[in-house]
């Protein structure tokens, strides 16, 4: 007996034209979106991955403090001082030492932060994770409830691009500490709108490659940093945000004039007049001559959500002990996974190895995750592979704290990397398919906020770090093998379809409870 076909894995070649659905019942959602943009065209490829594209800037914004807020490298320039290199800075007069770099090419030179406590010094980047564990609470209901995924994602990727320009200005460390986490605030649903979105606009067979698309932009984003920081490297700290910035302001912009709102959520609001224009618009010319009104009205009753409030989706989310059970366990292992995927990058400071090269071969390890995540997401168990993943990442993380060859501890800290790379992305699809529709974009949202939270210590332990290794790597690899546990505790969803609606999750459930061999725990 052969497996069903998985959700996110490729199905056979599609025929020219997409078969009408059956008129003979009512249809589905999955019927109706099938036949409309089951075959990718190149609109639908275009629309997607501009949506996607938004990683590129949140990965930006995310990691942009490995070099803003590095600490510069400095040099004795007294020729008569007894091995100043040795001595601690602070003990030094000004006139003994110089930076090797221009003095405003970090906040730590520009406003002479290198006397002053590690708390101080890693309070912006924990700053930006606090504004987006605290935005992503906030605003995680949203994209359900009442604005929708498209809006949502506009204002989002221009609140976090705007404050990012308004950064460049600022004259003092408190000042920069509050604006990063207004950056952080609304960066915070950025990747979660974008990653359901672009699933939500094409058949079912293409959600694998363009949920991939989303990571592989994510990891361009962060590639982009330390080659834009090293021809830079002798302007102004500023230049960095507002080279990432102002692109990213034009883009946020250009998302209102060509990219559709979520079919999906149009229907499960109720909203059947843009439903029916947003699927026309999108379908192809052989297919759109049979979106007639009568062809809509047998989809049945608009789906609306019992509450309109902007709270709606999180209650309904937290009405049913099976989904605050998948969805508390999901946030455990997010967390884990979050200290290490957040973590290792801001701590490369903290090795003996060039800044610059090890940022790039921690960008560049993104790319094999994403592939393997891409070929194999099909055919691996969900809960088998994050487990797997995250405990061999513990173990390379810890591992990479107790030796003292500087070769094999990069190549065990780029192994570590690698695996949560992966698991991160697993994680955000299994989440994709362990909640409805009605309240997926939240479910992802607080698994991602969660994620953001372990990133959120991690500034703080890196920091701790610098005199003990083990409080920075040692911490994350005990945290990701320990949080990886509680995925024993979800289903397995390889194979599944998705549901729409809480209510038909819980037939599905009753079902499967009966035999079925429906699969929809």
């Amino acid at each position: 007996m052969t497996d069903p076909q998985p959700l996110l894995s490729p199905a056979p070649a599609p025929e020219k034209q997409s078969p009408a659905p059956d008129y003979h019942r009512t249809p589905s959602l999955d019927d109706m979106i099938e036949h409309c943009i089951g075959d990718l065209g190149w609109k639908h490829t275009l629309q997607a991955t501009l949506v996607s594209f938004t990683w590129f800037f949140d990965a930006q914004q995310t990691f942009i403090s490995v070099f803003t807020d590095a600490e510069p490298q400095w040099s004795c320039t007294n020729t008569t001082a007894q091995s100043c290199s040795n001595v601690d800075i602070c003990q030094l007069p000004s006139s003994a030492w110089a930076w090797d770099t221009p003095s405003h090419a970090s906040i730590i030179s520009d406003w002479s932060l290198q006397c002053v406590g590690s708390l101080i010094k890693g309070l912006p980047a924990a700053s930006f994770f606090l504004g987006c564990l605290i935005g992503g609470f906030a605003l995680a209901t949203l994209a359900d409830s009442s604005l929708g995924r498209k809006k949502m994602l506009v204002y989002s990727s221009l609140l976090m691009s705007l404050t990012g320009v308004l950064t460049a200005l600022s004259s003092g460390v408190w000042i920069y500490t509050a604006l990063r986490f207004v950056s952080g605030f609304g960066r915070a649903t950025i990747g979660t709108c974008a990653l359901v979105l672009s699933t939500e606009l094409v058949g079912k067979k293409w959600r694998e490659n363009i949920g991939i698309v989303g990571f592989i932009c994510f990891t361009l984003g962060f590639l982009s940093l330390p080659i834009i920081a090293f021809f830079s490297r002798d302007c102004s700290w500023r230049m960095m945000y507002l080279w990432t910035c102002v692109p990213s302001v034009i883009y946020s912009i250009s998302l209102v004039f060509l990219v559709p709102e979520s079919p999906r959520w149009l229907f499960i609001k109720g909203k059947k007049e843009e439903f029916a224009e947003t699927l026309r618009s999108m379908a192809a010319p052989t297919n759109r001559s049979s979106l007639t009104q009568s062809f809509f009205g047998q989809c049945g009753e608009e789906r609306a959500m019992d509450e309109n409030d902007i709270f709606s989706a999180a209650k309904i989310l937290l009405s049913k002990g099976w989904s605050c059970r998948r969805l508390v366990s999901m946030m455990v292992v997010g967390f884990g996974i979050g200290m290490i995927y957040y973590g290792m990058p801001l701590g490369l400071g903290n090795l003996s190895v060039n800044l610059y090269l090890s940022v790039t071969l921690n960008a560049l390890s993104e790319f094999p995750a994403s592939l393997y995540t891409y070929l194999f997401i099909g055919k691996l168990n969900r809960k088998g592979a994050v487990l797997g993943l995250c405990v061999m990442s513990g173990i390379c993380s810890v591992c990479c704290v107790m030796v003292s060859w500087q070769g094999m501890q990069i190549v065990l800290e780029l192994l570590s990397f690698f695996c949560a790379c992966t698991a991160f992305d697993i994680v955000l699809i299994y989440t994709i398919e362990l909640f409805p529709t009605s309240v997926r974009n939240s479910a992802v949202s607080m698994v991602r906020q969660a994620l953001v939270f372990g990133g959120a210590l991690s500034p703080l332990l890196v920091a701790a770090g610098r005199k003990n290794a083990f409080l920075s790597y040692g911490v994350f690899g005990v945290a990701i093998a320990v949080c990886a546990m509680f995925v024993v505790c979800l289903p397995e969803t390889r194979g599944r379809a998705l549901c729409d609606s809480m209510e038909e999750e819980e037939e599905r459930r009753y079902d499967a409870a009966n035999g079925d061999g429906v699969y929809c725990i």
